[in-house]
């Protein structure tokens, strides 16, 4: 660690492993109402499970995101933070703003818009909490000695994050016109500017774990946000197959939800080329696996898996199915869950001290999460196919269908419960390595400081020229 303030972070990533916790158990809670064991109906019915669960996952990861931001912009821009007391501020706002939603929702107090159901009265404070964390961060970067392509894609990809929340937030009458500006909310965040924040995420990462020059690693950033803007902001489209508007998005949602698993693929050629070119053996490899498995597993689960069912032919029929449980599991599980598992597992020891990266529970946490999410996926996957089959070519009811696809949720939940194993030894190893610690300054590994110092000379010796 070498800025006092990027202890910032540790806390944000505290309350990124607490959300996702209760996550993982209101995934529980719908998994064992689908098998017919819905106990807690009473209490937690099924959408309000549902709601909770989506909507923590969108938190949890925003944590990260943020928790990121405060560990990478200081160490970029080299420089501490321009305020650490109004970062703990913003923390606790964001996690007031999530507690009165969460609970919100068990009184029916939320909208009735997927993904977006918070109430507009708690939008204000989340546009607030929002400002002021970008007011920290570039701030931060203004005054720092140096602006990295790094540093600025990274907080390019959460400005427009913050930016594009505000359609939200606007109110229609028309539910065409609400339905229309929600997915630019929605999909906009999630298959455009959240990539740039995993680019920029994972070009730090790779900078620090494999040694390959910086101005090689950035120069693939162009491609990735190039890639990111030229499909992203159309593919939108596929979003309004079937809500009412203009025909002509049919063709445009096809065509450039075609090309969307490009920038995934950029992505992961990218982090696996930069891995087998890196002539560093950094230590900590278990950081290095997750920021590896991140951008092979978002190819996969966003790219192929979006494509599979995004295309006008094939949506149709998997609208609304299984199928995009399927693939909105594995591409919010690779993209960005993967992402902010990486960026943890590298800056804990460099926040405490403390090595313990590389031990059993590490890798143990990696493979049976990952085998976990991988049963799951194949799971609603099978169900999905056969619900579209039985749904939409036999048209059979929807509840009856419902019934005949109960045994692969079983087969589900028990994949669910090797996941949760493996999330449970990560958790226990965020737990064990302790707090940050003024002593962990300027202890970060040598091969970090070797690679700064490296692209310092280069930079000099350019300057000289």
């Amino acid at each position: 660690m070498k800025y006092k303030s990027q202890k910032v972070a540790y806390w944000f990533f505290a309350l990124c492993m607490l959300l996702f916790t209760l996550q993982i158990v209101y995934g529980f809670v719908m998994g064992f109402a689908r098998i017919g064991f819905d106990v807690l109906h009473d209490f937690v019915p099924f959408n309000t499970a549902r709601a909770v669960h989506t909507n923590l996952l969108v938190v949890w990861l925003l944590s990260g995101f943020m928790g990121a931001a405060y560990y990478i912009i200081p160490e970029e821009a080299q420089r501490e933070l321009v305020s650490v007391k109004w970062a703990y501020v913003q923390l606790i706002s964001l996690a007031v703003v999530g507690v009165v939603a969460i609970t919100g929702y068990h009184f029916n107090i939320w909208e009735g818009r997927k993904f977006l159901e918070i109430p507009r009265e708690l939008d204000y404070l989340v546009v607030i909490n929002v400002l002021l964390f970008l007011g920290i961060i570039i701030a931060t970067l203004y005054k720092g000695k140096r602006k990295t392509t790094t540093s600025i894609v990274l907080v390019m990809g959460l400005f427009f994050a913050a930016l594009l929340y505000l359609p939200g937030m606007i109110w229609f009458d028309s539910q065409v016109t609400d339905s229309f500006f929600r997915w630019w909310v929605v999909h906009l965040w999630v298959e455009g500017v959240w990539e740039l924040i995993m680019g920029g995420i994972l070009a730090f990462l790779l900078i620090k774990l494999t040694g390959v020059d910086r101005e090689v690693i950035e120069k693939w950033l162009y491609v990735i946000v190039g890639l990111t803007f030229l499909s992203g902001i159309l593919g939108t489209g596929h979003h309004y197959y079937y809500i009412g508007v203009n025909k002509i998005w049919i063709i445009v949602g096809g065509i450039f939800s075609a090309l969307e698993p490009l920038a995934f693929l950029a992505m992961a050629l990218f982090a696996v080329y930069m891995y087998r070119k890196g002539e560093k053996n950094h230590p900590n490899k278990i950081a290095l696996f997750w920021t590896i498995g991140a951008s092979i597993v978002s190819f996969i689960g966003a790219g192929l898996l979006g494509f599979a069912h995004t295309l006008p032919q094939t949506n149709i029929y998997t609208h609304g199915t299984l199928v995009t449980a399927m693939h909105g599991h594995y591409a919010f599980w690779g993209a960005y869950a993967m992402i902010v598992l990486a960026i943890i597992s590298y800056s804990m020891p460099n926040m405490t001290g403390r090595k313990r990266y590389n031990n059993t529970n590490g890798h143990l946490a990696f493979w049976l999460s990952n085998i976990g999410m991988l049963g799951m996926v194949t799971a609603m996957g099978v169900a999905g196919v056969v619900q579209v089959y039985l749904e939409r070519k036999l048209k059979m009811e929807f509840m009856i269908v419902q019934e005949e696809v109960k045994i692969h949720f079983v087969v589900m939940l028990l994949c669910a419960t090797l996941f949760t194993v493996g999330i449970a030894f990560y958790i226990y190893e965020f737990i064990k390595y302790g707090k940050p610690t003024d002593e962990a300054l300027e202890s970060e590994n040598p091969f970090d400081e070797d690679n700064d110092k490296m692209s310092n000379q280069k930079n000099q010796a350019e300057a000289v020229s």
